[in-house]
């Protein structure tokens, strides 16, 4: 039987240029497109202070790791975190569901009201528990009234 080689090391990502990997090569030079057309496009003042915001939100982004994850991600989490709500709430009362091809009487039609559960007596309680014990395999006393 041939021998397979597990790569390791698959949580690091692969270098390109000495310490910089592809994703923090891409974030840079998309980082160096915004400048060059903040550079064509506005006078000099503007463009010294689009340069400095666009370079420090770009090297946050390719070389700033919070919790060892990438800054995108921490963004990323940041952002689900507030759009979902915080507070879940237990609706206990069940909802009835109704099928897709029912007909327009049947759906206006009142829901039966729910009759009430008869108590499980704790005999009945301990032959359920022997039936799930034994995966079914074992059953007390058929006869025996429940």
């Amino acid at each position: 039987m041939d021998q397979i080689t597990v790569p390791q090391f698959i949580e690091n990502e692969d270098r390109i240029l000495g310490p910089i990997t592809a994703r923090q090569f891409v974030i840079l030079l998309v980082a160096a497109g915004m400048i060059y057309v903040a550079y064509k496009t506005s006078d000099l003042t503007l463009f010294v202070i689009m340069a400095i915001i666009i370079g420090g939100v770009a090297a946050t982004l390719a070389f700033y790791r919070v919790n060892g994850q990438p800054f995108h991600f921490f963004l990323l989490n940041i952002i689900r975190t507030a759009s979902r709500p915080s507070l879940r709430v237990w609706k206990k009362e069940a909802r009835h569901v109704r099928h897709a091809k029912e007909t327009k009487e049947e759906r206006e039609a009142p829901l039966p009201p729910e009759r009430p559960r008869a108590l499980v007596g704790s005999h009945r309680l301990s032959d359920l528990a022997l039936i799930v014990d034994t995966g079914g395999a074992y059953r007390q006393d058929v006869t025996r009234n429940s």
